[in-house]
């Protein structure tokens, strides 16, 4: 078992903003990955030719755990 097993939710999610916040102090340096401007300009392609929309971050989360969203 590790260290990070012991650790209580709060503890990991309190670890986990204070290493987003020590990678984000120099946004500069943190250069996206290649693909990523393709993924988006695609996205933004989706959503104007009406192929995808938004939906609402509650069903987002249940399609993402498994479940039909309705």
């Amino acid at each position: 078992m590790s260290a990070i097993d012991q650790l209580t939710r709060e503890e990991k999610l309190r670890m986990m903003e204070c290493l987003w916040k020590d990678l984000s102090r120099d946004e500069h340096a943190f250069v996206s990955p290649s693909w990523h401007a393709g993924a988006l300009r695609e996205a933004e392609l989706a959503l104007a030719d009406g192929e995808t929309e938004f939906i609402d971050w509650e069903q987002a989360k249940k399609l993402l755990l498994g479940g039909d969203g309705n």
